[in-house]
């Protein structure tokens, strides 16, 4: 890997790429051959991909390059070369949904949020690995195999899921950025674990046409990007509005939830943090503590919408037959939708609704809440026989899955800079549809924090 090419994104992001490729200082094609090539050196390693379109990446490339020789210009994501959640439906390419059951069906034909992608120019390098059906927040999948953490080459680190190629793709500079999925948290969580930005949108903001159907109720796509920058350019160009900037950090109101999310967080992953939030209060940013709906619901809410949703899509009888060939833990998660009745599900999104707007309610005078996004550093993959350990590990989503039963939007942005040698993530949280100020908090923070320099694979 000493000979690793350069990543064509990893200074200055979309912005100076879209420079750059109009200046002609680089090609979309020299890019995706850039990207290619270090998918080849380093997935042998990080099995970050399920699938690699050497050959249709490679045609697209030439086609954007064709494009903008002729004067035509797509945007600011032209020749962007991207990496795609293997839940998604992509033309001409397998979806395996993380399964060795195929469920490509279910999942459909492309969506409308690939197609937009590629009409704005985007160049889809292939499928990343997820958790089977994106049933799982840690990133292990014993069929199709796990991620590996890229922030510890010697030893094998939880990813994060279910998005979890995405995640390690986007650290080791594999893609200019991922698509992910989040229901639960498996944008967030990977984003922190491999510490980089993770956008979970509001539901309902982007379609979920041609993505496998986890939980229709909760499901929302999410990008895992290297900065926060690179997040705001991809959701202006998504939804139509203006590239959000910075927000102001003299004056901004963050609360703190007086509940939950910084109980049973790990001593190193608090610290950081803490750090952090006090960093923040230095440059002016008021941290008031807010009283918040009770996330503890998440634990009857979640169980009761997701499992059954999965199984409607999958259909019973399908299911059964799935059930042999799925990992045995996300076969008894899927599984316990089973004994959920109708009435079950209805009270749950009833309640969903209901604490949906308590949560909004508790926003008021704040422009947003704040909270670690995972409770603990990436754990070694082996530590996880240990039961203890396995039961710990289910804790991945406790502080973000309630930003789904809220129905909230929210970002992760690395704060390992604070003193952790692995990644940690600091969560803000906002309400549905705020998005764009979600985003531009995001920027404040960033730009604040000063991330730390990227990852050094040269070694592994």
């Amino acid at each position: 890997m000493s000979t690793l090419p350069d990543n064509p994104l990893e200074n200055g992001g979309i912005a100076v790429f879209a420079e750059e490729l109009r200046a002609g200082r680089i090609t979309a094609k020299t890019a995706v051959k850039a990207y290619l090539d270090r998918i080849q050196a380093l997935e042998p390693k990080l099995n970050a991909y399920q699938y690699v379109a050497y050959e249709q990446a490679e045609e697209a490339a030439d086609a954007i390059d064709k494009l903008l020789a002729s004067g035509i210009d797509l945007g600011p994501l032209m020749g962007v070369p991207v990496a795609i959640k293997d839940i998604y439906a992509v033309d001409n390419m397998p979806t395996t949904n993380g399964s060795l059951y195929d469920a490509s069906e279910i999942t459909g034909s492309e969506g409308r949020y690939v197609t937009a992608l590629k009409q704005a120019g985007c160049i889809i390098l292939g499928k990343t690995k997820t958790v089977e059906f994106a049933l799982g927040a840690t990133g292990v999948n014993e069929a199709r195999g796990t991620p590996w953490n890229p922030w510890d080459l010697s030893t094998h680190r939880i990813p994060g899921g279910s998005s979890s190629g995405s995640g390690v793709a986007t650290a080791a500079g594999m893609c200019g950025f991922a698509m992910g999925s989040d229901t639960g948290g498996s944008v967030r969580i990977p984003a922190c674990l491999n510490g980089i930005f993770g956008h979970k949108t509001s539901v309902g903001l982007l379609p979920t046409d041609g993505v496998f159907p986890l939980s229709p109720t909760l499901d929302t796509l999410g990008p895992l990007t290297k900065n926060a920058a690179d997040a705001a350019i991809l959701h202006a160009i998504m939804t139509g509005c203006d590239i959000p900037s910075a927000a102001p950090l003299k004056g901004m109101r963050l609360g703190k939830p007086t509940s939950f999310f910084f109980e049973e967080i790990d001593a190193d992953v608090l610290s950081c943090i803490d750090a952090a939030l006090a960093s923040l209060v230095e440059a002016g940013v008021e941290i008031v503590d807010v009283d918040i709906p009770d996330p503890n619901e998440r634990d009857w809410i979640f169980p009761a919408i997701a499992p059954p949703e999965f199984l409607a899509a999958i259909g019973e009888k399908e299911f059964r037959k799935a059930l042999p060939k799925m990992d045995p833990v996300t076969g008894v998660r899927a599984e316990k939708g089973l004994s959920i009745t109708g009435v079950e599900h209805a009270a749950a999104v009833i309640r969903h609704h209901q604490l949906a707007a308590l949560a909004e309610d508790a926003f008021d005078g704040l422009d947003g809440w704040v909270a670690p996004t995972c409770p603990f550093l990436p754990i070694p993959v082996d530590d996880l026989t240990d039961p203890k350990i396995a039961q710990k590990s289910v804790q991945a989503s406790r502080n973000t899955q309630p930003g789904n039963i809220f129905r909230l939007c929210a970002i992760t942005t690395p704060v390992q800079q604070f003193g952790s040698p692995l990644p940690v993530g600091l969560q803000v949280m906002c309400p549905l549809g705020k998005d764009t100020e979600a985003l531009s908090i995001g920027l404040a923070l960033e730009a604040h924090f000063r991330p730390s320099a990227g990852l050094d694979l040269s070694a592994g």
